[in-house]
């Protein structure tokens, strides 16, 4: 192998590119989008002599390492290029008879807050927090950058999920150890973070509390997006090349090969291996010749919801609202069915407030705050209009917002915009417009998501949130990992 192709420059694709080229391939990645990211891109707008940026996605680092080691491939430090800076709490609880919960810290700190709630569910939290070890042991250490191909490598992790009770919901485990509603809604919400219903997703995904706890909860000075530069700047110093509004029309195959990529310009750029960042469901639905293509991929595939993320900046500053502020509605269970099952648009927000500013002043003009609000919603298999409905939704938004947090916030908006749906299907070809691919059902985690290598040809494989292991930024940069071992026989 001399020469690769990226398709898609998020975190999943940048991270193969990284290993591909301290491998002594020669690389290019190609997206069809203006600048790198994918759903970490950044958003800025300027006018009255001020610049308004926003990350567009992910809002914070929870396995450092995992970046730490991309620039050790190369002899270089993480820590000269971006600064990490700590987030406390991880995350502010508000529930909606006015009672908060700061989670995050240590096990002291934690079970403190829990206690506000109830004693014995504090008396709880180290046997939850021993069970959540278990599950990242084996799930993340041990299964994270496993590649499953076919029922065999399955069936050889099956006795231990089953030991680890796979079958058991985030939720239902939860509820084993906490009794308080507000408590058990605030260990059970993270599987939303990667496009999961509580109720629905394995309690392998529980493992991400234990993950939090091993390396703590950072945002990078500037925004996500610097990090995101950072990694290109990296491929750059060592010989990855990039290609910027460069749309992919069609993988190209010869003698059941990939053998490169035709560009929506004309032009083909040949490799001996093709890794698509984009979404598996995507690009075997359309990217691929009538042979190998399979159009039932989306079809048989239960997708994540989707997302309403209205972004924003005040010339208020708000300094007692925290970098993460999550805003449960009245329901949890009822909301998350009409969300996911029912496919209806939510009158009962339930919000994920982001603050960037809180941490890092310079993430917004001085004088001002900024912010994102993201609310799940149906996913484009509802017959959900966004144009029509779309101001209404955002005004119910404004007023949530007004009354539970930020008061007086209609009167000082100086800058503002919104995505739907519609944006992650049109801009980022995801199928059905989900913000997070596939869900993490247990019959699509492992070896039941779209793998990591296509079935028909063995030299074109699949990166990022649909993949093995999962959504979320550690899932998506460990499935770069995959990838490596799947081409190599062995990580570096």
């Amino acid at each position: 192998m001399k020469t690769a192709v990226v398709i898609g420059a998020g975190f999943g694709g940048l991270a193969s590119a990284l290993r591909l080229a301290a491998r002594g391939v020669q690389t290019t990645v190609v997206d069809r989008l203006s600048m790198p990211g994918g759903r970490a891109v950044e958003f800025s707008r300027e006018h009255s002599n001020q610049t308004f940026r926003y990350d567009a996605g992910p809002t914070v680092l929870t396995a450092p390492i995992l970046f730490e080691e991309l620039f050790q491939l190369f002899g270089e430090r993480l820590e000269d290029h971006v600064e990490l800076m700590p987030v406390t709490p991880w995350y502010q609880m508000k529930f909606i008879d006015g009672s908060t919960f700061n989670y995050g810290g240590s096990t002291d700190d934690i079970q403190a807050e829990i206690a506000k709630f109830s004693a014995n569910d504090a008396l709880a939290y180290p046997a939850f927090l021993a069970h959540s070890k278990k599950l990242f042991d084996k799930g993340y250490e041990e299964l994270g950058t496993q590649a499953f191909l076919g029922w065999g490598s399955m069936i050889k992790a099956m006795p231990a999920m089953i030991r680890l009770r796979a079958d058991r919901s985030v939720y239902a485990l939860t509820a084993k150890y906490f009794k308080h509603e507000s408590i058990r809604r605030a260990f059970s919400i993270q599987p939303l973070l990667v496009g999961g219903n509580p109720f629905d997703t394995t309690s392998i995904y529980s493992l991400i509390h234990y993950l939090e706890r091993k390396w703590g909860v950072w945002f990078v000075r500037g925004g996500m997006a610097q990090l995101v530069a950072a990694m290109v700047a990296l491929g750059q110093r060592h010989g990855v090349q990039y290609e910027w509004s460069a749309d992919v029309a069609a993988i190209e195959v010869n003698n059941k090969q990939a053998s490169g990529v035709t560009l929506r310009d004309g032009r083909t750029l040949q490799a001996d291996t093709v890794v698509c960042n984009a979404d598996p469901g995507y690009v075997l639905s359309t990217l691929l010749p009538a042979p190998h293509q399979q159009k039932h991929a989306t079809e048989r595939k239960q997708y994540s919801m989707g997302l309403f993320v209205w972004y924003f900046s005040t010339d208020k500053m708000y300094p007692d609202v925290p970098h993460h502020t999550i805003l449960f509605g009245q329901t949890y269970r009822k909301v998350l069915d009409k969300i996911f099952n029912k496919l209806e648009l939510p009158e009962d927000l339930s919000i994920y407030l982001h603050r960037p500013s809180a941490t890092d002043p310079s993430c917004a003009p001085p004088g001002h705050d900024s912010f994102y609000a993201l609310v799940p919603v149906p996913n484009l298999r509802s017959d959900i209009a966004w144009a029509d409905v779309e101001h209404d939704f955002k005004a119910a938004l404004l007023e949530a917002l007004s009354d539970r947090i930020l008061p007086g916030l209609k009167d000082c908006i100086v800058d503002e915009s919104f995505v739907t749906p519609e944006y992650f299907s049109k801009e980022l070809m995801a199928p059905w417009g989900a913000g997070f691919s596939i869900t993490p059902t247990l019959l699509q985690s492992a070896g039941f998501r779209f793998p990591n290598r296509a079935t028909t040809l063995s030299n074109l494989y699949f990166t990022g949130a649909g993949t093995h292991p999962g959504a979320g930024v550690p899932g998506v940069v460990t499935s770069a990992k995959v990838v490596e071992r799947l081409m190599f026989g062995s990580v570096q």
